[in-house]
């Protein structure tokens, strides 16, 4: 799987389920240059990092590179420490439509939901 954010996280395993419903298991690399200044003693995962790690799984799930075309509904709702809680269940609920992808994403760790958002793509051509 081709990232961006080298070494910032592992997809440990997924599950596809029915209609274009998936399931990603990631562990985030507490060690990760990222984290040193974001912040400085008290590492929270980027946002943006988050919407990234989203875009990357779903381009791997369905084989096309995508750009990024709108956000909406994007919530974060819980601090993603990489010490205290690294590993992260992402839900994506991803509908295909010609050259539009839609998503739909709850992350969360353990009980808790730390983002949900809905993201609309443009496939790329290859």
């Amino acid at each position: 799987m081709q990232t961006i954010l080298t070494d910032f996280y592992t997809l440990s395993s997924y599950e596809k389920e029915a209609d274009g419903k998936f399931v990603a298991h990631i562990t985030l690399n507490k060690d990760h240059e990222i984290f040193k200044g974001h912040f400085p003693g008290n590492p929270v995962t980027p946002g943006v990092c988050m919407m990234q790690i989203i875009k990357e799984l779903t381009e791997e799930f369905i084989g096309s590179k995508l750009f990024l075309k709108t956000a909406s509904n994007v919530k974060f709702m819980a601090i993603i420490n990489p010490f205290e809680t690294p590993d992260l269940d992402l839900y994506l609920d991803i509908d295909e439509n010609g050259e539009d992808v839609k998503v739909k994403n709850t992350t969360s760790f353990g009980e808790t939901i730390a983002l949900k958002l809905s993201v609309s793509y443009k496939k790329l051509p290859s």
